[in-house]
């Protein structure tokens, strides 16, 4: 054996330095963060599980019901609607590079760090996948694989000049490739025309309203890999990596570990990103309710106002991170008062995420889907809303009783040993 191969062999084989987090390393924050986000995006896959509700030129949002269901519409779209993808990518990144950091510091080559990081990026992929096909075909676990198997075999081991660099590239490429149509047809007197009113319904992707198990789940798979490979690449190609990249950047000094350090900062971020995130969905959201007149085309998911609201999107998530960090820093200086069991249990969902997540589709698709109870025929946006709260709460629950009984989330049990193997339990 030549030097060069016994030099491989043991870069091969050398160990991680330490497991996954322990639990007194855990910040507030984060978790609570990833608790109160699983709600939004709960709520916020709604839309295509009412399956028999007119649609419309979105093709997302129900336009029928009652004043209540329009509110409930209105609010979905002004708050919700493309702007918790956001907040989940920033989350993503943020803890990618927590797990990245950890390693470094205890002594783990940063190669064999990144390594880990792939593997844990290739099975949530695989996972996706799964889910995607088997439940949900909205899943984002995919998406997010791939985006952190790309993102971080570039940026991992990066410094901050080049991650500054790339996230201002991004916003060049956001502005030019979302914006860009939008500001050309503007410029012509055509925004009105631009879009696809006519194109076919995006809920229909989801197969919700498809009877045969089967066939719905042949349509779910088609969903789940243009999402997790098309659209991934979509985003890579349209500047839309630029919230992941600063989860990376914040996670290097500590924001949401230490947001009292970071407090001028996250203030604006959170009254900006809010009401620019607001503000840009506002006109689609007043359009939808019909208190602004507005072409069909304009509304579609290729139109003006889709465009207006994927942009300012990132904004809003941003702002949404923050406005959590804030309160995180308010509660744990404020020492002991009413309310805590509450942020304690929202925060171990956001330990669990994984689980919750997935525990969502487990008790949505089976009861609203029409291959299932087809109970999403019978409700309406309002009390769509409100049993996802109820799903919610049962996360919950279920979180907080694994967070008392000592014990990790199930999905979060397995993804932790598919990365680091049986040292998965070594502090």
């Amino acid at each position: 054996m030549t030097t060069r191969e016994a030099m491989t062999i043991a870069t091969e084989e050398r160990p991680l330095r330490r497991g996954g987090v322990r639990p007194g390393e855990r910040a507030l924050a984060p978790d609570l963060a990833r608790g109160i986000m699983l709600l939004c995006i709960v709520l916020s896959n709604t839309a295509f599980h009412l399956w028999a509700a007119r649609r419309g030129p979105s093709g997302w949002q129900p336009v029928d019901g009652s004043w209540l269901d329009h509110a409930v519409q209105f609010t979905m779209i002004m708050a919700l609607d493309l702007r918790i993808y956001p907040l989940f990518a920033f989350l993503f990144g943020y803890g990618m590079m927590q797990l990245y950091l950890r390693q470094t510091a205890a002594g783990t080559d940063g190669r064999d760090a990144a390594k880990a990081l792939r593997r844990r990026s290739l099975w949530l992929i695989v996972i996706g996948l799964a889910h995607a096909t088997l439940l949900m075909a909205g899943d984002i676990l995919g998406f997010y694989g791939v985006l952190s198997l790309v993102l971080g075999l570039a940026f991992l081991r990066r410094g901050d000049r080049a991650l500054t660099w790339w996230i201002w590239i991004g916003v060049a490429l956001m502005v030019l490739v979302t914006a860009g149509p939008v500001i050309a047809a503007l410029l012509q007197g055509e925004l009105g025309t631009l879009g696809d009113a006519d194109a076919e319904a995006g809920f229909k992707a989801f197969a919700s309203d498809e009877e045969n198990w089967l066939t719905a789940a042949g349509t779910r798979l088609e969903t789940g890999l243009f999402i997790t490979l098309a659209a991934a690449l979509l985003t890579l190609v349209g500047g839309g990596y630029i919230v992941f990249l600063l989860g990376f950047w914040a996670a290097r000094r500590r924001v949401l570990e230490e947001p009292g350090r970071h407090r001028k900062l996250l203030r604006r971020t959170a009254v900006i990103g809010i009401a620019v995130g607001w503000l840009g969905a506002l006109p689609a959201a007043l359009a939808h309710v019909g208190l602004l007149d507005v072409p069909d085309d304009m509304q579609s998911e290729s139109g003006a106002l889709m465009a207006l609201r994927d942009v300012t999107g990132n904004a809003g998530g941003l702002g949404y991170v923050a406005a959590v960090a804030l309160f995180a820093h308010w509660w744990t200086t404020r020492g002991p008062r009413r309310g805590a069991t509450a942020v304690t249990a929202v925060a171990c969902v956001g330990k669990r995420s994984l689980s919750c997540y997935l525990t969502h589709s487990l008790l949505f698709a089976p009861v609203l889907a029409a291959w299932g109870l087809g109970l999403g025929a019978h409700l309406g946006s309002t009390t769509m809303a409100l049993f996802a709260c109820a799903v919610w709460l049962v996360t919950v629950a279920g979180a907080y009783a694994l967070e008392r009984a000592g014990r990790r989330g199930p999905a979060e049990a397995v993804l932790r040993r598919l990365m680091y193997g049986p040292r998965a339990d070594r502090g």
